[in-house]
């Protein structure tokens, strides 16, 4: 069948979507972690809406500008190295890992090594089986299909993605009832690249169609240094070895908040310093955006405030700590306390939440024992 055939039988299906949208009906809500009518955090993983511009500037373009992933990046070369070789399109691929580190520069930097072309979208788009199958068909022979959130494609969709990773075939059902009839169309040879920050909730039909999976890490200090400093290139910042660490260590392992801090203590030093990020004018912007010396914010800050004075060290349930510190639990639970787990600032017992010893250090403070109160 061709292109043109295609694109007509699909404008037919897609009509007749249209008018059983409700059977798929679209998710409701804003960037996933973000509360609705909340403003973005210094701090946050995700990227804002507006950010995606100044994001796309800094995204590295080749595997040797990436900086970080060693191991993966390494296993990457090879699996595209040979599939160059082969003259045949790479494997699809499978990054996973929190949000920020690089999974979406990744996915671009695949189809500029392959020299083809990017698609991009996100699993909560998708939101019929036919919203897939327009964009599989426009694809050309070879091109990267990126498909970001991919764990929250709706079950619809993603059954239409298995023929098509598999035999780049593409099966449709036209009609209904007893003169409902299928056909297959053939699907050019692409490349599949999928994006999630829960694995656990990828299926595992889905999973296993990916002929490559690979885990991307917190960045280390030396790692995001390098990030600073490459960015403040790009964007044209005067910045010093020592400014970048300062930002480095604050940026919680993650080149996008790192990128984003450059950019705020950019705008602190323009406004109230002499133009140049140092360690010193580094400090002072990011304790005027409420971000301390390990990353945290002012939240961050008030949860282990609530559990270190409020309740002198005693064990608080999520309900209650979400009332003190006038946030949903979902958003405690969800945005805040990874982080802080991390760090070893907080620890979840069957009693309920309790500051850590290092939270005790962090706010200055001596360890009361819960047990004399």
């Amino acid at each position: 069948m061709t292109p043109d055939a295609r694109r007509e039988v699909l404008a037919d299906i897609l009509d007749g979507e249209e008018q059983d949208s409700d059977a798929f009906p679209a998710e409701k809500g804003g960037t996933p972690g973000i509360p609705d009518g909340s403003e973005m955090r210094t701090v946050d993983p995700t990227a804002a809406p507006a950010e995606e511009m100044d994001e796309a500037r800094l995204r590295p373009h080749t595997l040797a500008e990436f900086v970080g992933q060693g191991q993966l990046t390494e296993h990457l070369q090879i699996v595209i190295e040979a599939a160059r070789k082969r003259g045949q399109p790479v494997d699809h691929l499978l990054f996973a890992g929190p949000p920020g580190l690089g999974k979406t520069s990744l996915s671009g930097i695949v189809a500029a090594e392959m020299g083809v072309g990017l698609r991009i979208t996100a699993g909560p788009v998708l939101v019929r089986a036919g919203d897939l199958a327009a964009l599989l068909t426009d694809l050309q022979e070879g091109d990267v299909l990126f498909i970001d959130e991919i764990h929250r494609l709706p079950r619809a969709v993603e059954e239409v993605l298995y023929p098509a990773m598999e035999d780049f075939k593409l099966d449709i059902l036209i009609g209904k009832g007893p003169t409902a009839r299928s056909i297959r169309l053939d699907l050019p040879r692409f490349t599949l690249v999928g994006a999630t920050t829960r694995t656990g909730l990828v299926t595992g039909p889905l999973r296993d169609r990916f002929g490559f999976v690979g885990r991307l890490d917190l960045y280390d200090v030396e790692e995001l240094r390098s990030i600073v400093l490459r960015s403040a290139r790009i964007l044209g910042v005067p910045v010093d070895p020592d400014g970048a660490r300062k930002i480095a260590e604050r940026s919680r392992g993650t080149p996008r908040i790192a990128n984003r801090l450059l950019r705020r203590v950019r705008d602190f030093v323009e406004v109230r310093a002499a133009g140049e990020i140092t360690a010193e004018s580094a400090t002072a912007g990011l304790e005027l955006f409420g971000v301390d010396e390990l990353g945290l914010d002012k939240v961050d800050r008030a949860i282990l405030d609530v559990l270190c004075r409020r309740f002198a060290g005693r064990p608080v349930g999520l309900t209650t700590l979400a009332q003190c510190i006038g946030e949903e639990v979902s958003t405690i639970e969800d945005v805040y306390e990874p982080y802080l787990l991390q760090q070893g600032l907080l620890q979840r017992t069957a009693r309920g939440r309790m500051a850590a010893p290092r939270a005790w250090a962090h706010l200055g403070m001596t360890p009361v024992d819960p047990t004399l109160l």
